[in-house]
């Protein structure tokens, strides 16, 4: 349903004089294209209820507590397409964006919500609802999403009976639970009595592959169940206005780097954290930015564009078979195949149509077997790179056909390890070089090789990636409690290095796990000053290979239960960063444990507790 506005009179072909053209441009200056929709749905709502001679002000359009609105509640539980995401490293957020601007396109009134600030009890009065949700780890839900999942999946889920709705589901078929999430709540939806708009989505890490048709199908099932004419003046001619909510800050963006333009930022420093005789080589790297292009606050990800190495695209064009210099012709690019190799595709990681269509191509009754058997196809994909598929089962490849079937390079994502407020015109991060026995020789991360590889005076393609759910406490008198083994620990260098430099008074606790003390502590120096400065006022450490029995960060949390209990009683905010399989879950456990035993919390009041902390972003997770 179009949004009715009333043309301006015709003897005002411009009804804006010099003054008011001038604010207009420089509100609307810089502003992308969510932003963009926003601003044209809110003022048509206010223009609405003029055209039919209410008053704006009485009709609550010009109400804005807190988030963006336009129109009244009714209204947009009656006419509205409800977008909502759940989003762990901004794909999802990405793709429903997307569709929002597709839909305001067609004149259709939507509204964007990311999953932790859907109002639940609207579920039920919802006509139109489409969900995009990625799955991360074990077939887990993004931590923005958690609660929105298990209401859905619980008993006080409504009768959905006038809902019709879509689900587009993100993942990665090199795990067994791909689209996992996304799967289940499209069923779920359904057996609430839900009717599909269209078939699910499920999307691969080539993601518009499958979510710019996906998009389409549902705009075009969303405009067959508008009305020809509901009586309403229409909408003035080029003019498609769409309603937005959204729960994260709409920021002007003219010069900002982005995902789909990055920029180029030279590296100052690249210095190796983790000592001689550590089998880990962790980085810290020192990139000198523009604040105009590369701003970030702490908790944000810096997204870093890579490059493949020269020597594992040569190494692959040999055992292909394939001349580098062959022209390849893929949609409107033509490029060398070496180019397609070295900057558009994915060599170091597969995913299961890559190895299907490998596997008959060259008839190996090993990969057919692997193929039939889940876990064997899982444990393939994750542990075997191309290098390796290509030498182990030779098979007949033209250079179109590869690069056709090769996934599209993506840009990985990097918790930033620093504050400007004490770093300047900088951005650090923390990155592990990955690095790994192959059939003949080391393998490595795409990414992370070409940042540990980078020289003085490089430059890396980069944007920010930002993180409103991993946040420091607006009131700087909380105290923080920072969990971050491993490279987890960088957000929390960077939260560190903020909260001195602008006089946080709140206290600061870290707890820190790796293999050794003496060759993997990580910022040692840093934190003993921090220490000594009174700038950490608590450091809890867990060297899980240095004694006896395996140390990790969650037994020292159980160690340390009672006071860390007392910390979050007097108001804490509560931190994890680090790896979602095993980790995060672990420390989870442990937190209910503490719950239990110095909160005195039966295991249901537990769950209630955290999930409450989740909700006041007082527990917040960055874990991939």
């Amino acid at each position: 349903m179009s949004l009715p506005l009333s043309p301006p009179p015709a003897t005002s072909p411009l009804p804006l004089d010099v003054e008011r053209r001038a604010l207009l441009q420089r509100l609307t200056e810089g502003l992308d294209p969510a932003t963009l929709w926003w601003v044209s749905g809110y003022l048509a709502g206010l223009a609405a209820p003029q055209a039919r001679g209410i008053d704006p002000v009485l009709s609550g359009a010009t109400a804005l507590p807190g988030l963006p609105a336009a129109g009244t509640t009714a209204d947009a539980a009656v006419d509205t397409l409800t977008i909502v995401y759940g989003s762990q490293t901004g794909n999802a957020k990405r793709a429903a964006e997307s569709l929002l601007s597709e839909a305001g396109a067609q004149g259709l009134k939507a509204r964007l919500l990311r999953a932790d600030a859907y109002p639940l009890a609207e579920l039920k009065r919802e006509t139109q609802l489409v969900v995009v949700i990625s799955t991360q780890g074990d077939g887990d839900p993004p931590d923005d999403a958690r609660g929105f999942v298990e209401h859905l999946l619980g008993r006080r889920a409504p009768k959905l009976d006038g809902l019709r709705f879509a689900v587009l589901g993100l993942g990665d078929s090199s795990y067994a639970k791909f689209c996992e999430i996304g799967r289940v709540l499209d069923a779920r939806l359904a057996e609430l009595g839900g009717t599909r708009l269209t078939a699910l989505g499920e999307a691969d890490v080539d993601i518009d592959t499958v979510a710019t048709p996906w998009r389409a199908d549902v705009v075009r099932a969303l405009e067959a169940l508008r009305p020809a004419s509901n009586g309403e003046a229409p909408v003035a001619p080029g003019l498609r206005a769409a309603l937005v909510e959204t729960s994260g800050s709409l920021t002007p963006s003219s010069a900002a780097a982005t995902r789909d333009a990055p920029v180029a930022a030279e590296l100052l420093a690249n210095t190796r954290l983790t000592g001689r005789g550590s089998d880990r080589d962790t980085r810290h790297l020192e990139f000198a930015i523009d604040p105009t292009t590369l701003d970030y606050t702490p908790g944000d990800a810096a997204g870093v564009w890579p490059v493949q190495a020269p020597a594992l695209v040569e190494a692959i064009l040999e055992a292909a078979g394939l001349d580098g210099d062959t022209a390849v012709t893929q949609g409107a690019d033509t490029l060398p195949l070496r180019r397609w190799l070295g900057e558009r595709r994915e060599l170091t990681r597969l995913h299961r149509p890559l190895l299907k269509a490998h596997a008959e191509r060259s008839d190996s009754a090993k990969l057919a077997a692997a193929l039939s058997d889940a876990s064997a196809a899982t444990a393939l994909l994750q542990t075997t790179p191309l290098l390796d598929l290509l030498a182990e089962h030779p098979a007949a490849w033209t250079a179109d056909d590869l690069i056709r079937s090769l996934r599209p390079l993506a840009p990985r994502l990097y918790s930033i390890a620093s504050s400007r407020e004490a770093v300047g015109d900088e951005l650090h991060l923390t990155v592990g070089h990955e690095v790994f026995e192959g059939r003949d020789g080391l393998r490595y991360g795409a990414a992370s090789h070409y940042l540990a590889t980078l020289k003085e005076g490089d430059t890396a393609r980069l944007f920010i990636e930002r993180n409103e759910r991993f946040r420091l406490p607006t009131d700087a008198s909380r105290d923080v409690i920072m969990i971050g083994p491993g490279t987890g620990v960088a957000p929390f260098r960077g939260f560190v290095q903020h909260r001195a430099a602008t006089g946080a008074s709140g206290g600061n606790w870290l707890v820190f796990g790796n293999p050794h003390f003496r060759t993997d502590f990580l910022y040692q120096v840093e934190w003993q000053k921090a220490l000594k400065a009174g700038q950490l006022h608590r450091l809890d450490l867990a060297f899980s290979r240095d004694g006896a029995t395996k140390t990790y960060v969650q037994h020292r949390l159980a160690e340390q239960g009672a006071e860390l209990w007392r910390w979050l009683q007097d108001g804490a905010h509560l931190y994890v960063c680090g790896d979602a399989t095993r980790m995060a879950k672990d420390v989870h456990a442990t937190l209910l444990a503490i719950a239990q035993q110095h909160g005195g919390l039966d295991r249901d009041a537990a769950t209630d507790y955290f999930t409450g902390l989740e909700r006041t972003a007082r527990y917040a997770r960055d874990v991939y």
